[in-house]
C-alpha cells in the first residue's frame, strides 16, 4: 500500500528553507506510489516552487475569511485522505490538534507546547542543563525529527530552486541597471520578525557609498512589500549610479530567489534571504544582533556570521526592550565592509 505522509510546515519563510533538508529526508526514502502532502500558510508556497520536495500543499491561515483554510476547514479537507502519518516541524497545540482532529494515524512531533497528548511518537527537544533550548541550528531540528521518524539524513545545505521566468525577470533588472562585467552586492535590509534584526539604515548607506567607490562593483537593494519605502529612500540617499534597487518592481518571493541566486556576495540580517543564499551557495555576509547565530546557521560554506556582542543579548526580541539597540547599532560598517571584500575577493581567487 502506499505511503500518504502530511507535513505541517514551520511559519516562516526562513524556517521553511531550512527545512528542506528534511524534506529530502522524506522524499529520498518513498516509493512509488507513496505521497507528501504540505500543510502550510500560504504566503510561503513560492519558497518551495520549483522543487520537488512535496506532491501537493493545502493553505491554512488563522487570520482569513475562506473556511476551508482556517482550523476545521483543514481538518475536513484531511479526514477523508486518511493519512498514514503526520510529520509536525512547527512545535504549537493547534498543529498537532490540525492532525489529530484529521485522522493521521500516526502523530510524529516534538514533545512541548502542551501537546504530547496529541501525538503518538513525541521527541524530547534538545535542552541545555540548566533547562533552557539548546541553540541548534533549525536545520538540525528538524532533521532530527525525520531521523526519529525513521528518515536518514542525505545532507544538511538547504535546497531551492528559480523559475525559468524569474530568471529572465532578474536578467531583465540586471540589463536595466547596466550590471554587466560588474560584481554584484545585494542587501536584503528587512525581515518579518521586527526591527530588532534590522541593521540601521544609515549603515547601508555608508556601506554602499564604500562600495561603489570600486567601479567594477554594483549594489542592488531587494526588498518585500512592507520594506519599499525604506530601499527607497535608501536607493536615493546613496545617489550614485552602481546602487539601484527593486522597490519599484513587481516583488515576488520568486524574484528575490533569483537575484540571491544571481548575486556575487548577499548582505542581509538574520531572516528568509539570508536562508536562500545557502541554498544557491551565494556567499553571504549575515548580520545577527538579538537572535543566536547558532540558531540561524543553515550550513552555506560561504557565509560569514558577523555579531557585536552586548551584556543584554541575544534578547530574542522583536523590538529592543532597552530602546538602544546597541547589537546591530555598534556592528560597524568597517567589519561588514571588510567582510564583503573578503567574499568577494575570495570568489575572484577562485574563478581565477
Amino acid at each position: 500500500m502506499p505511503m500518504k505522509t502530511v507535513v505541517v510546515l514551520p511559519n516562516w519563510i526562513g524556517d521553511v528553507v531550512m527545512a528542506t533538508p528534511a524534506l529530502r529526508a522524506l522524499r529520498a526514502q518513498m516509493q512509488p506510489g507513496d505521497e507528501i502532502v504540505g500543510i502550510m500558510q500560504p504566503y510561503v508556497k513560492d519558497v518551495l516552487r520549483g522543487t520537488n520536495l512535496l506532491d501537493r500543499s493545502i493553505y491554512w491561515s488563522k487570520k482569513t475569511s475562506d473556511r476551508r483554510r482556517r482550523f476545521w476547514g483543514v481538518v475536513q479537507q484531511l479526514r477523508p485522505e486518511k493519512f498514514d502519518q503526520a510529520i509536525l516541524f512547527t512545535n504549537s497545540l493547534r498543529t498537532a490538534g490540525l492532525t489529530y482532529f484529521g485522522g493521521a494515524k500516526r502523530r510524529i512531533g516534538y514533545a512541548r507546547g502542551w501537546r504530547s497528548p496529541l501525538l503518538t511518537d513525541r521527541l524530547a527537544p534538545p535542552k541545555l542543563a540548566d533547562g533552557k533550548f539548546a541553540p541548534i541550528s533549525a536545520v538540525d531540528y528538524y532533521l532530527d525529527l525525520v531521523e526519529f521518524a525513521g528518515y536518514p539524513s542525505q545532507g544538511k545545505q538547504p535546497i531551492l530552486a528559480v523559475s525559468k521566468g524569474d530568471q529572465r525577470k532578474v536578467d531583465e533588472i540586471w540589463d536595466k541597471f547596466d550590471f554587466a562585467g560588474k560584481r554584484v552586492v545585494v542587501f536584503n535590509t528587512g525581515g518579518a520578525y521586527g526591527a530588532a534584526k534590522h541593521w540601521p539604515p544609515e549603515h547601508y548607506i555608508a556601506l554602499a557609498e564604500r562600495l561603489v567607490q570600486d567601479p567594477t562593483i554594483a549594489v542592488l537593494l531587494i526588498c518585500g512589500p512592507q520594506e519599499r519605502e525604506t530601499v527607497a529612500k535608501i536607493e536615493q540617499a546613496i545617489n550614485h549610479p552602481n546602487a539601484c534597487s527593486l522597490a519599484d518592481e513587481t516583488l515576488s518571493i520568486g524574484l528575490s530567489k533569483a537575484a540571491i541566486e544571481k548575486a556575487d556576495v548577499l548582505v542581509t540580517t538574520d531572516s528568509g534571504p539570508k536562508h536562500f543564499a545557502a541554498a544557491f551557495a551565494t556567499p553571504a555576509v549575515a548580520l545577527f544582533g538579538p537572535t543566536d547565530p547558532r540558531w540561524g546557521n543553515s550550513y552555506n560554506p560561504f557565509e560569514t556570521m558577523l555579531t557585536h556582542p552586548v551584556d543584554c543579548g541575544p534578547c530574542v526580541k522583536r523590538v529592543c526592550p532597552l530602546g538602544h539597540h546597541k547589537c546591530m547599532q555598534n556592528l560597524s560598517v568597517a567589519r561588514v565592509h571588510q567582510a564583503v571584500l573578503n567574499q568577494l575577493n575570495k570568489a575572484k581567487r577562485l574563478a581565477a
